[in-house]
């Protein structure tokens, strides 16, 4: 099965496939957009307090330090600005303000979680990302990358993805019904030893055909899950030669209800 080019999958060691939804560059120029006003404001307001501070204090000397406050208020901008977007990415798991509004997070490019060396790389080169003006360059080349990936992700390894909502306990708990529709001729007479599965090679297959439709890659999930149950069972090649994985999950499953499994 051929993803689109707007998913980006990635297989873990323990074969465990996921696949991701890339953030594109509308949703990318929003999050930004949301967290460009939020560091302005924030640095609007610290600017005028720190001026009317060192103002007051320093009324008799304001004139010969005038420069150097300027400066101080220069360094001061790029803290904000490289400084937010690593606070925020490491307290939030890679996200900022912006991004938990519209729903997307920063991961490394294996799926794992941002780390502090991959935030700093990419919030660092966020500066070249900017030029000529409001992330000319970063557009450019998100535009020309596949992964919509900017200078600074390309650096640090990461990627922007949309975020996954959270499993909680009670959606664990939650099971639908599995729907059991007629069995096709295919799988109708196939005499399949599911005495051989363990309550959880039942389980697994009873999971899958409760939330196949929720999953993106629901076809290459159902391959690996036939697989194990055709080891696990022994069965010969010929026996369910030109059987669909749905259809071998869904007789197993029935198979093994109707003896008790």
């Amino acid at each position: 099965m051929t993803l689109p080019d707007d998913f980006w999958r990635i297989d873990t060691p323990e074969n465990v496939v996921f696949d991701y939804e890339l953030a594109g560059l509308g949703s990318r120029f929003l999050a930004a957009a949301v967290d460009t006003l939020l560091i302005l404001a924030l640095q609007v307001v610290v600017d005028v307090v720190l001026i009317i501070l060192v103002g007051s204090l320093l009324t008799d000397v304001w004139e010969n330090l005038s420069g150097w406050v300027l400066a101080a208020l220069g360094l001061l901008s790029f803290g904000f600005l490289w400084g937010y977007y690593v606070f925020f990415e490491m307290i939030w798991n890679g996200q900022s303000l912006g991004k938990r509004w519209v729903g997307l997070r920063v991961l490394r490019s294996d799926g794992t979680a941002i780390s502090l060396p991959e935030s700093i790389i990419r919030n660092l080169i966020r500066v070249v990302d900017w030029l000529p003006l409001f992330y000319g360059i970063g557009m450019v080349t998100m535009f020309i990358n596949a992964q919509a990936r900017r200078l600074g992700d390309l650096a640090a390894g990461t990627l922007v993805v949309h975020d996954r909502p959270a499993v909680t306990l009670e959606s664990l708990a939650t099971r639908a019904d599995i729907p059991w529709i007629s069995l096709p001729k295919s799988v109708a007479g196939l005499d399949l030893p599911v005495e051989r599965l363990t309550p959880q090679d039942v389980q697994m297959a009873e999971d899958y055909l409760r939330r196949r439709f929720e999953l993106f890659s629901h076809f290459r999930v159902a391959q690996r899950i036939a697989q194990a149950l055709f080891r696990r069972m022994e069965l010969h090649a010929d026996q369910v030669a030109g059987v669909e994985a749905d259809d071998f999950i869904l007789a197993v499953v029935k198979a093994a209800h109707e003896r008790g499994r």
